[in-house]
């Protein structure tokens, strides 16, 4: 896989650089001249609107480890551009960083001719039907990932029944044919690290809201991207307002973006 492709983004702190290139790449790409009109941090996903509506997981549990104050300024955040708010996405709070996440979604101009309304479980279960298949985070979907897999490990930071803790990782990672990358990991900035752990003949995914449709993900050596995309503002602000997990937000549109 390739890294380190462009020059790094003026955006991004010195000392955050190696670790969120990432990021940096997906910055790069995004026109900030977009008012910020809302901002909605639900209890499992935040939504903020500028040019469009941008999800993203918003990791309470995680989240509510951290020392307070876990946002600075609430409140306030109306106020900041859009480009100041999409750089919260290399905050070190899990809270501002899915604000950050969010806000990039909402500023992405998404080739949706390039796109096909297809779920990441299908995906998972054709490219891993007889094989080794690592899934980084825990997913609905993963008894029919197990009933096809030749061996499915699940990689957790909060592990639960047969989870893989992550600090186990790079064990099971590299064996993998599939591997399979919650976007949360953008959020929590292990994105790099969990790539530079898959084998270079690995069918690599990244799934959930989180994840922003930009190809620009293709030159880390991802091959899909499954997204999600808003078609209705009001009523996806509400689910998110409302405690919604990812299945019960409405007004979206699940997108899969495959590498040409």
């Amino acid at each position: 896989m390739s890294a380190g492709l462009r020059q790094p983004h003026p955006d991004v702190p010195e000392d955050r650089r190696p670790r969120i290139e990432v990021l940096d790449d997906v910055l790069s790409t995004l026109d900030f001249d977009a008012p910020v009109r809302d901002i909605r941090q639900g209890v499992f996903h935040t939504g903020v609107v500028t040019r469009y509506c941008g999800l993203a997981a918003t990791l309470p549990r995680d989240a509510l480890k951290q020392d307070a104050p876990l946002v600075r300024e609430p409140g306030a955040l109306l106020q900041k551009a859009a480009r100041e708010l999409a750089r919260m996405v290399y905050s070190e709070s899990l809270l501002e960083a899915a604000m950050g996440m969010a806000t990039v979604n909402s500023l992405l101009e998404v080739d949706l001719s390039s796109c096909v309304e297809l779920n990441a479980a299908e995906i998972i279960l054709e490219q891993g039907q007889g094989k080794k298949v690592a899934v980084v985070g825990h997913f609905p979907f993963l008894p029919r990932i197990r009933e096809k897999a030749e061996t499915l490990w699940v990689i957790e930071k909060n592990p639960r029944e047969d989870d893989v803790p992550e600090a186990e990782a790079d064990r099971f990672i590299s064996q993998a044919d599939v591997v399979a990358i919650t976007g949360t990991s953008l959020t929590n900035h292990s994105l790099p690290r969990l790539l530079q752990l898959c084998s270079a003949k690995a069918f690599v995914l990244m799934l959930g809201d989180s994840v922003p449709l930009s190809p620009v993900l293709f030159d880390y050596g991802v091959h899909a991207l499954s997204g999600t995309r808003v078609v209705n503002t009001d009523l996806a602000l509400q689910c998110v307002s409302q405690g919604a997990n990812f299945r019960q937000i409405g007004g979206t549109r699940r997108l899969t973006m495959m590498k040409g």
